[in-house]
């Protein structure tokens, strides 16, 4: 490519380019964002300001300078992310205090957790309020209807601020005068409605009220698609669409294949058709885990883009997906975020893993999740550094 069309080609050019299998001017370098916790520490260490950790979120003003000082380009996880999950949420509220810090709290999916002051994993589920008919029809089927509020409420990154929908977002999204990529968020169609009844609620469910669990099913889907639905009829323009569901950890699926690809498979399609007809047709999905099961299943029904390829201790990669679908498949990841605790010896060895993968086309590295605690600024910065010399063309 010349170096004219290098100049030619913005970041929202070149990533749909990379992941159409067409030429491109260079390999985005590209994040997920950071942990909390990482952003205080790093903060206390003086890389970045007080104000910069507490007010970070995707995309935001603050993501941005973040961004730039480490040397990455953009973050992949930008895109308008209208309320797919239950409207209104219940009141977050602490249920019992206990002596050893613990308590046990409503969180606002009205799941009692087990949770721990300043603690940033994810908390243990006490118990459900979502376990029959009785609790759907009186707690939760009238929150995952659809409402516009879902959409004119939410929040829209403009440049390098966030505004209402309602008040600027929706022109601005209608300009389509954006250089850099920009997502539709379609929401999660399993993954959310397992946190609201729990891994062992839910497979019961399946089997012991094969019509709730359809119901709760269609009923979360119907209201997404509406909601993507209401958002591309008003001519507001996106690059990619994208999917959440983390239903995956390290040895399979949470859920039957077979149950997945029959009970939840057609919900994608009918979404995925639905973006397709506004000229989006790069639509990802973010699962953590071992996925390998439950990739026909999202191929078969329009979802393309395989996010973030968790390396784990499965050595997930997209090279194994690319032998057996081809150019069906994309990937957006891959880079084991563990390599950033380490050394420059370890980003190397990384990177050097990484350039076979970005030959075959249709793929832009980008760290397996959000930064760890234990990320080092410096390794940080020279991976950018080592990414941006190895892959310029």
């Amino acid at each position: 490519m010349s170096n004219q069309t290098k100049k030619l080609m913005t970041e929202r050019e070149n990533f749909l380019a990379i992941l159409k299998y067409q030429d491109y001017s260079h390999i985005p370098i590209v994040h997920f964002g950071f942990w909390d916790e990482l952003l205080e520490k790093w903060s206390q260490e003086g890389y970045i300001l007080t104000e910069e950790a507490e007010n970070w979120s995707d995309g935001n003003y603050y993501d941005l300078k973040i961004t730039r000082h480490l040397g990455f380009d953009y973050n992949y996880h930008n895109m308008f992310c209208p309320k797919s999950r239950i409207f209104p949420e219940f009141e977050e509220k602490v249920i019992e205090k206990f002596d050893d810090g613990t308590m046990h709290l409503q969180n606002i999916d009205g799941v009692i957790v087990l949770k721990r002051d300043e603690a940033g994993s994810i908390p243990g589920e006490i118990d459900h309020l979502l376990k029959d008919r009785a609790a759907w029809e009186e707690h939760y089927k009238w929150r995952y209807q659809f409402s516009p509020k879902r959409v004119e409420d939410s929040m829209v990154r403009v440049n390098d601020k966030f505004v209402p929908y309602n008040q600027g977002g929706l022109e601005f999204l209608k300009k389509d005068e954006r250089d850099y990529p920009y997502g539709l968020h379609c929401g999660s169609l399993y993954g959310q409605i397992r946190d609201v009844i729990g891994l062992v609620g839910i497979s019961y469910m399946m089997v012991d009220d094969e019509p709730l669990f359809d119901e709760i099913i269609e009923t979360v889907a119907d209201m997404n698609y509406q909601m993507v639905k209401y958002v591309l009829e008003s001519g507001a323009k996106f690059d990619f669409a994208h999917f959440w569901e983390d239903i995956c950890f390290k040895s399979g699926p949470l859920i039957s294949p077979k149950v997945f690809d029959v009970k939840v498979g057609p919900h994608y399609k009918r979404i995925t058709d639905l973006v397709k007809q506004y000229g989006i047709d790069i639509i990802s999905l973010d699962c953590d885990g071992l996925i390998d099961e439950l990739i026909p299943t999202w191929l078969n029904n329009g979802v393309n883009t395989m996010f973030p390829i968790e390396v784990g201790t499965w050595n997930a990669s997209i090279g194994p997906w690319r032998e057996k679908y081809g150019k069906e498949i994309r990937g957006v990841g891959g880079v084991n975020k563990v390599v950033f605790a380490k050394d420059r010896e370890a980003i190397n060895k990384e990177i050097e893993r990484l350039k076979p993968l970005v030959e075959m086309g249709g793929y832009i590295p980008c760290p397996d999740h959000r930064l760890p605690t234990d990320a080092k600024w410096e390794l940080v910065q020279y991976y950018c550094e080592q990414m941006r010399n190895t892959f310029e063309k």
